[in-house]
């Protein structure tokens, strides 16, 4: 028991004690290819030295090896036009990986697209999806869509039972005793 320096669940190594190790360490990570290190050293850039041209470059790496958080800040900066010309389609794209990985936010975000272009339908599948996945804006939407008709009646129950389940799922007494 003579070591009892915190170190890394993941690899083991001792915790760095300051934030150049920090660094060096992310940056090891980064070249290594770990798109969770991409990602991060991405944010740095956007969120910490407001440099978006080297963000972008990170977050398309770690996206290409498959990190969906990445793919979420593509998408963010082409609808936006955040460091890049802002470009709907790829936005979209990016916006579309994220939902498929599951991502209930990103449902919403392309079902209130697909609103704004005038596809109802698609608009209602997307927030059916995230409904299910036990998002709350999600099922306020579809509320107000079967309100207006465009939801019928038993579609519109059945994401509400599954928006009740994917909640109930979601009940742990450690979430329960947080909200205290």
């Amino acid at each position: 028991m003579g070591n009892t320096k915190p170190t890394c669940p993941y690899c083991r190594t001792p915790i760095p004690e300051t934030q150049a190790e920090a660094d060096r360490n992310s940056m090891k990570r980064a070249e290594a290819n770990d798109p969770v290190a991409m990602r991060q050293m991405g944010a740095n850039c956007a969120f910490n030295e407001g440099d978006y041209t080297a963000a972008f470059e990170y977050w398309t790496k770690a996206a290409k090896l498959g990190d969906v958080e990445a793919h979420n800040q593509l998408s963010i900066m082409y609808l936006n036009g955040s460091g890049v010309d802002k470009d709907e389609q790829k936005g979209i794209y990016h916006l579309e990986v994220v939902a498929i990985g599951g991502h209930p936010e990103a449902r919403y975000h392309l079902a209130m697209q697909e609103g704004r272009n005038r596809k109802i339908d698609r608009s209602v599948k997307h927030l059916i999806i995230a409904a299910n996945l036990g998002h709350d804006k999600s099922i306020q939407k579809l509320m107000l869509a079967y309100k207006a008709g465009r939801v019928d009646k038993e579609e519109f129950a059945a994401a509400l039972c599954s928006h009740h389940a994917a909640m109930v799922a979601m009940k742990s007494p450690q979430r329960e005793a947080a909200r205290r």
